[in-house]
């Protein structure tokens, strides 16, 4: 399912249910009690991209992530401004990335396949409270297997 939160922000719910009409209708409750809006189908999933993640703690060394990753199949590498590298890959490239890393010795903090937000919106105040609430309950509605949003809180 996919709606919108507050300031815009776009979220993303993976489901696994047994009855979908129950489902939808969580959702929508969700959204529209906390300040969100559901939206159609293909509404934000655009503003998200597919892909393997794996994260290495700041101090990692960034020379020796890089030449294994892309020697393995990484299609990017990018370090934050706290230190941390973040490695991309196609989800079919994952599991050999990954391998690859962790034979030379680098174990990553954070590695999954996901939906990595393109572009995110920052949200303070009130705001920000308001939004990690209604992440919150989405998180807690029994058939919510996995939320993204491209909020930064």
């Amino acid at each position: 399912y996919e709606g919108y939160g507050i300031g815009g922000a776009a979220v993303m719910i993976d489901t696994m249910t047994d009855n979908r009409v129950r489902t939808v209708a969580e959702v929508r409750h969700a959204f529209s009690k906390h300040g969100g809006n559901m939206g159609t189908e293909g509404s934000v999933v655009f503003q998200f991209k597919h892909c393997g993640q794996l994260i290495f703690a700041p101090g990692t060394n960034e020379d020796k992530v890089m030449e294994v990753a892309l020697e393995a199949g990484a299609e990017d590498v990018l370090t934050d401004d706290d230190g941390a590298i973040e490695v991309l890959t196609a989800p079919a490239d994952f599991e050999a990335v990954k391998n690859a890393l962790e034979a030379a010795g680098l174990t990553p903090e954070v590695s999954e396949v996901t939906m990595r937000a393109e572009n995110t919106i920052e949200l303070e105040g009130e705001d920000a409270i308001r939004m990690q609430k209604l992440l919150d309950i989405l998180e807690d509605l029994d058939d919510a297997q996995a939320i993204y949003h491209n909020a930064a809180l």
